[in-house]
């Protein structure tokens, strides 16, 4: 059931994040959105206010604990609590190896990586304590095989994947009755595009995009789907993309 969940959402102001928002309030749930960019959150949580839905929002760094922390409290203070947790923000600089721009190393690691941690460290207590939850997580098709210029956002994504999975497992052994969900989404039309600093790069990701790429609403579904499972069965991993892509 996804009405009445309470869901908070990272990365919401735009592409994966934004569309979930949508598309979760739409079917009644109660969604809590974070992202570094005040005016489009408040733009996203006006216009599902306004289509009926519930929302509210909070500025979000995901590299920092103490605001990870904020936002699951903004959620148990406006909505009584939380029932989900989508770790969604992600950066994608990605380059050559050679070109040494280790700048973009450090962050892709600090977002992609320590975010997810950040998120978890958040939610956990809760989720431990009521002994239910749902963690999902956006990864890549880059976190399963390996790419050229992709070193370190695909090594960032590889984490997500083991680290989901051994959260599936000790929630399991430990009883605590954690769903876990980890998304790996190939070509798909948002704005991770314009993280990409090395110039090459950009311009070959960009022609890939643009001949497969499809609407982030796809990614919607399969959260919606995730969340909409009888609370005793998780379905842990989804690999999704365009049908034309041979990714």
């Amino acid at each position: 059931m996804i009405k009445d969940k309470v869901v908070i959402i990272t990365g919401a102001s735009s592409g994966i994040g934004e569309a979930s928002a949508k598309s979760l309030a739409a079917k009644g749930a109660k969604v809590v959105l974070g992202a570094r960019r005040e005016d489009k959150l408040q733009q996203l949580t006006a216009e599902i206010e306004k289509a009926g839905g519930k929302a509210v929002y909070q500025t979000l760094d995901v590299t920092k604990q103490a605001e990870n922390d904020a936002i699951v409290k903004l959620a148990k203070d406006t909505f009584g609590g939380v029932d989900v947790i989508f770790l969604n923000a992600g950066i994608m600089p990605n380059s050559p190896l050679s070109a040494l721009k280790t700048d973009d190393w450090h962050e892709m690691v600090d977002v992609n990586i320590k975010g997810v941690l950040n998120g978890v460290a958040a939610v956990l207590p809760t989720f431990i304590e009521q002994k239910s939850g749902h963690v999902i997580a956006t990864s890549s098709v880059a976190g399963l095989k390996a790419y050229p210029d992709g070193a370190v956002y695909g090594g960032t994504k590889w984490f997500v994947r083991d680290f989901m999975e051994v959260l599936r497992m000790e929630s399991g052994l430990e009883g605590t009755n954690i769903r876990t969900t980890t998304i790996y989404p190939a070509a798909i039309n948002t704005e991770l595009l314009n993280t990409i600093s090395n110039q090459q790069t950009a311009d070959t990701m960009t022609g890939l995009y643009a001949k497969y790429g499809i609407s982030p609403d796809r990614i919607a579904n399969i959260v919606d789907f995730a969340i909409d499972q009888p609370d005793d069965t998780t379905v842990n991993e989804f690999t999704v993309g365009p049908t034309g892509q041979p990714w």
